[in-house]
């Protein structure tokens, strides 16, 4: 699987974009820089978006997909995610009020966008790919992707998260898993803010990282961080032990 990264920051400046990321240029994970940060061809060419939770930072650029694919004529962009997100969208994004309906949009029958409903730790196909959800533990109802390619191997996302504990049984269950792409948002100085926040610092990360059986042999994609906060995560971040981190950067293009 090769993935680009679109977006990884927990939040935006000229040089800082939200999360979004791409698996072999179909199938988007998140959509907080889909837009801002793919040019036209590869924003017609996706298939379907996970999206993780309906927090604006990872939703936003599915309002301004749906209306360029609508200029082009596309195929339904499939939007997937679980039950409390899909509606979420439906009733405060997609709702004719805050953005157009892009499931009315040409028309009900050939719709901009159309929407699939996760069900928790249940294996579907989409864009090609096998696709399960994963409750972790944030402020509202949020899920973690295992995406996997059959024999090609598995890859993790762990959507906003603060310690949290089923993901890591189902991960430990993986015989190939190739990458885990974790959040980690705000330095150790800043765990009051984080904890209300439902989001990582280090000293809270690496607890999470240790429920792994193998935390060294999972290269761990670290994404999420808060631009004001960038050096002093990172720093911290190079202090921790026995674990196999590094930090994701804008435009980073990986083979996994």
């Amino acid at each position: 699987m090769q993935l680009r990264v679109v977006g990884c920051h927990g939040g935006e400046t000229p040089k800082h974009r939200t999360s979004a990321f791409l698996l072999d240029e179909r199938l988007a994970i998140d959509a907080g820089s889909l837009t801002s940060g793919l040019d036209l061809k590869l924003q017609t060419q996706l298939e379907a978006v996970l999206v993780s939770h309906a927090h604006l930072d990872h939703i936003r650029d599915l309002a301004t997909i749906a209306d360029n694919r609508a200029q082009f004529g596309c195929k339904p962009l499939s939007i997937v995610g679980t039950k409390p997100t899909i509606d979420v969208l439906k009733r405060h994004f997609f709702n004719g009020l805050v953005w157009p309906d892009f499931t009315l949009i040409p028309s009900k029958k050939t719709p901009t966008i159309a929407y699939k409903i996760l069900t928790p730790e249940v294996r579907v196909e989409i864009a090609g790919f096998g696709v399960r959800a994963v409750k972790v533990t944030h402020t509202i109802d949020t899920c973690a992707f295992i995406v996997d390619k059959g024999s090609g191997g598995s890859v993790a996302y762990s959507g906003d998260t603060g310690p949290t504990d089923r993901l890591w049984q189902l991960l430990n269950k993986e015989k190939d898993l190739r990458a885990l792409l974790m959040e980690v948002s705000f330095p150790d100085e800043q765990q009051r803010i984080a904890t209300l926040s439902g989001h990582h610092t280090p000293q809270t990360l690496l607890p999470d990282l240790k429920k792994l059986r193998s935390p060294k042999d999972v290269p761990t994609l670290l994404y999420h961080i808060k631009p004001a906060f960038q050096a002093a995560v990172e720093k911290q971040c190079a202090k921790l032990k026995g674990v196999n981190l590094s930090v994701l950067t804008l435009g980073e293009q990986l083979l996994l």
